[in-house]
């Protein structure tokens, strides 16, 4: 046996059993969370969850609008959670381009929604008025048709 070869066996394992190839957390492998951090983002997701059920089921605030925009802010919060316990989505990750990625991709969807409600608000700001009877448009005002000249 080399001497490097000397301390673990044809398996790979030294006298104690452990594996030659274990990894180092710090080897700049990506961070894949502990279960501690796992249970955190469950817990966290089911209760950014039940809050939510709870406003709308429960009819909590008088105001539509109101409670889609609470609604909205838990999803945005929901995101946030998913992005940090499960995806480990952090400054440091990947050199960075984790959350650059991230960051390109919230002004591209920022964009595209806020352009398609300015779209819509437009037309729906543009469109003709429907009479207010329904769908069908009254019939034009009937012109006098010229008399036609005799040929006598």
């Amino acid at each position: 046996m080399t001497a490097a070869g000397a301390s673990h066996d044809a398996h790979g394992h030294d006298p104690q059993g452990h594996d030659a190839h274990d990894h180092d957390p710090h080897d700049g492998t990506a961070y894949h969370g502990t279960m501690k951090h796992y249970l955190m983002g469950f817990v966290l997701s089911v209760i950014l969850t039940a809050i939510p059920f709870w406003i709308i089921m429960g009819d909590v605030f008088r105001s539509p609008v109101t409670a889609a925009v609470v609604v909205m802010v838990f999803a945005v919060a929901q995101i946030f959670v998913h992005m940090v316990y499960f995806l480990h989505m952090n400054p440091r990750s990947e050199g960075g381009w984790n959350m650059l990625a991230a960051i390109f991709t919230i002004v591209i969807v920022v964009i595209t929604l806020s352009g398609s409600m300015w779209v819509m608000s437009h037309l729906h700001q543009n469109m003709a008025p429907m009479p207010a009877g329904g769908h069908e448009m009254a019939p034009p005002p009937a012109t006098p048709v010229p008399a036609k000249p005799s040929h006598e």
